[in-house]
């Protein structure tokens, strides 16, 4: 198998660390609390179709999964984990004319002009909630699975998902799955933890989807540390000799908090899927130096740089597509939620991610060009595309 490998990591990361840390603790002061779940009265012009007038809040429906345990308390869902599943229903109120990907959360009054709002919210048997994931399939059968990062607490990551489907005027309802993070910065090691303990709802989850002649295609998003998760998932799904639901999956791990020789692991257990992996890397992602460091200083798959004539190689080799992002706003100061930026490209990534059969011609490495809103275009070197043969 050709080696993945980084550059060596870079000097200073240590005082990086830090800086970092106190960004990421800074951010941590306006986090929004279980409350920003209560939904709020909902405006007679949210009755109209998503998008459909863009001076007006637009609509947006979520299905959210989790294994967290219940905070009877404040009515959310907390770091603990929970035996089984609750599966959740939701409607949200989305702003006009947002310039980015910043979520302005809800307060006692809120204003729909400037502000996302629950305005919906439900609790569902799990067959129940299958039978909605499976109502609002996308026509080609295609379902959306979410998959969150370290540090995000469950309301985080349902406003996230809901972001995501109103910037790529997603039809139906993609579904998130929300695993115990800790929501703490200090929460790294627990978090690594609550995603290894994970394994088994998210396989339940996707299993039970699949099942379904409707289904097929199940996109299973995971971010960061959700990347691990997925990974995970999909190789125990494949050490079950689970064929048949593995066929219908279409993985994309954006920045992914991988060390690269666990992914090869990974990869050598999962072999080759019907449609390729896509990776969505970027260099200069700083969030990922600090996870390398307090892995001693160990290179992540979410930092992969396609320059690398090894990395284009192995590419080809694994049957990869990995995809330069680098070019994509970010709006933590870290370059580590770019995905959140991608979902406006929705449309041009699907025609790229269409769920094609593997062949010689899609996968390899390439970058996306956010300054034409192209879709992820293929990265030439002396006038040959990468990824062809």
């Amino acid at each position: 198998m050709t080696e993945l490998r980084l550059k060596e990591f870079p000097m200073g990361a240590k005082a990086m660390l830090v800086a970092i840390g106190l960004a990421m603790l800074t951010g941590c002061a306006t986090r929004p609390s279980p409350d920003v779940l209560n939904p709020v009265h909902q405006p007679v012009h949210l009755n109209a179709s998503l998008n459909s007038d863009d001076a007006a809040p637009s609509r947006v429906n979520v299905l959210a999964a989790t294994n967290r345990s219940p905070d009877a308390v404040r009515g959310g869902f907390g770091r603990t984990w929970a035996d089984n599943l609750t599966y959740e229903q939701y409607a949200f109120s989305v702003p006009p004319g947002r310039k980015d990907t910043a979520i302005t959360y809800p307060t006692s009054r809120p204003d729909p002009e400037r502000q996302f709002a629950v305005i919906r919210r439900k609790q569902l048997a799990k067959d129940a909630f299958v039978e909605e994931a499976l109502r609002s399939t996308q026509s080609d059968g295609t379902v959306g699975i979410f998959v969150h990062g370290y540090n995000y607490s469950y309301q985080e990551a349902l406003f996230r998902t809901a972001q995501i489907a109103a910037d790529a005027n997603i039809p139906g309802s993609p579904i998130l799955f929300s695993w115990p993070s800790a929501a703490a910065v200090a929460g790294y090691v627990a978090d690594r933890d609550a995603a290894l303990s994970s394994r088994s709802d998210l396989d339940s989850l996707v299993a039970s989807l699949s099942a379904s002649g409707k289904v097929k295609r199940i996109i299973l998003f995971g971010h960061s540390m959700g990347g691990f998760l997925v990974m995970e998932t999909v190789r125990q799904l494949k050490l079950q000799h689970r064929d048949d639901v593995i066929g219908k999956l279409a993985v994309i791990l954006a920045a992914p908090d991988i060390d690269v020789d666990v992914f090869r692991s990974q990869l050598k257990d999962i072999g080759r899927m019907p449609i390729p992996i896509s990776l969505l890397v970027s260099k200069d992602d700083r969030a990922l130096v600090a996870s390398s460091f307090i892995a001693g200083e160990r290179a992540r798959v979410g930092r992969l740089d396609i320059d690398d004539p090894v990395i284009r190689e192995a590419a080809l080799k694994e049957r990869l597509r990995v995809i330069d992002i680098t070019s994509i706003q970010a709006s933590d100061g870290l370059g580590h939620d770019r995905y959140a930026s991608l979902a406006k490209f929705g449309a041009q990534l699907a025609s790229f991610e269409s769920g094609r059969r593997s062949s010689a011609g899609d996968v390899g490495a390439y970058v996306f060009d956010a300054a034409g809103a192209a879709v992820a275009s293929p990265f030439r070197l002396a006038g040959r595309v990468v990824g062809s043969q």
